[in-house]
Formats: structure tokens, sequence, C-alpha cells
């Protein structure tokens, strides 16, 4: 568990550009009427018997956006947050009932462009001690864990396709068990797996 929170501390060091839900695609154009709406998400690893654990939800199956999918903890930003390490503390605690006082936040990752408007930026912490959640079933339909080495292998991930809009969508995908990781919750991990091999 030292070796790979030294690791992820390291990362989180390094100068590394923004990244984008169309990196894998320069060729799909989208004319935006407003500014990206900020919002946050946190990485939360949780030291498990096997080693480092990192908590993602699946989303309620009856949500307007990007419903069932897998996700971190997180959302938009609100007014009343200090900024985004307070919005994604206030999120996962409001979504899964993860305690902000149980959180020791490392860093941040550089921000990521959604497709649906948002500028997302993932805060990365270390949870203190384990807990019990309690997922909101407006928001969550299931938290668990994946063994944060097997997130974090670029060997694990995939580029698929599907037809969005009328054109091929390209996008990165990390499949664990029944769980299909991909759009921008894969690319974050995409993104942290290739810091952590520099």
């Amino acid at each position: 568990m030292k070796d790979e929170i030294t690791k992820i501390a390291a990362a989180l060091a390094q100068n590394v550009a923004e990244t984008s839900d169309f990196d894998l695609n320069p060729h799909v154009k989208i004319t935006r009427t407003a500014p990206l709406r900020p919002a946050a998400v946190l990485l939360a690893i949780l030291q498990g018997a096997d080693g480092a654990q990192l908590i993602l939800t699946k989303r309620a199956s009856h949500l307007a956006h990007h419903p069932g999918q897998i996700a971190f903890p997180g959302g938009k930003q609100e007014p009343r947050d200090t900024g985004p390490i307070a919005a994604a503390l206030r999120e996962a605690q409001e979504e899964i009932g993860l305690r902000a006082q149980n959180v020791q936040v490392m860093g941040l990752l550089p921000a990521h462009e959604t497709v649906t408007g948002f500028s997302m930026q993932p805060v990365v912490g270390l949870m203190q001690r384990s807990q019990s959640f309690t997922p909101d079933p407006s928001e969550v339909a299931e938290v668990f864990t994946v063994p944060l080495g097997f997130a974090t292998d670029l060997r694990n991930f995939r580029i698929e396709q599907r037809r969005w809009q009328g054109q091929n969508r390209y996008f990165y995908t990390v499949p664990y068990g029944p769980y299909y990781i991909w759009g921008a919750t894969a690319r974050v991990l995409y993104g942290l797996a290739q810091r952590l091999q520099k």
C-alpha cells in the first residue's frame, strides 16, 4: 500500500495537460452555447486486505444523465462550495455517506472536459480508515471497489467505439468483472495510469 501511495503522490506532482472526452475523437464537432460547468469527483483510495482499492459507484438507472454508468462519487460544483475539493467531498458524503473527515486529500488530477459540458476536476484522496457506505438511492444504485493496481494498469484498457449523433465515437474502457467502466471515468483512470508509468 505504501509503495502504491508513494507512486500516486509522484504522479500527482507531474505537470500534465487537461484531458477530454474528445481526445480520441478530434473529428467530432460540438458547438457549445455556454461555458463548461464546473464539477468535481473523488478518487477515494482505501487500504484493503489485498492492497489499495478504488471506490466507484454505479449510478441509479432512473437518472437523466448517464443512468446505470460506473462513476466516481461526485457532481457539479455548487455556489456554496469553496472549490473542487469541497465539492468532491460534499458530493461523496451526499452520494455514498463517505465522511469528509475520513479523507486525506492528496492532490488533483488535470481537469477533464465531458461531452455533457462539464469541466470535471478529479480529486485524489486517501481514506484514513475503513467505513461502511450508505448510497443515496436517488443517485446511486451500488458502491463497490476495484483494485487500484488493476484500474491503473495500462494493459487492462481498451479503445472501443459506438455510433453517436451519426458519427463513430471512440472511448477508453477498463472492464472489471461485471462492471463496464468507460467514458470519462475510464479516461481519468487512463490518464492516471499513464502518469504512474513515468
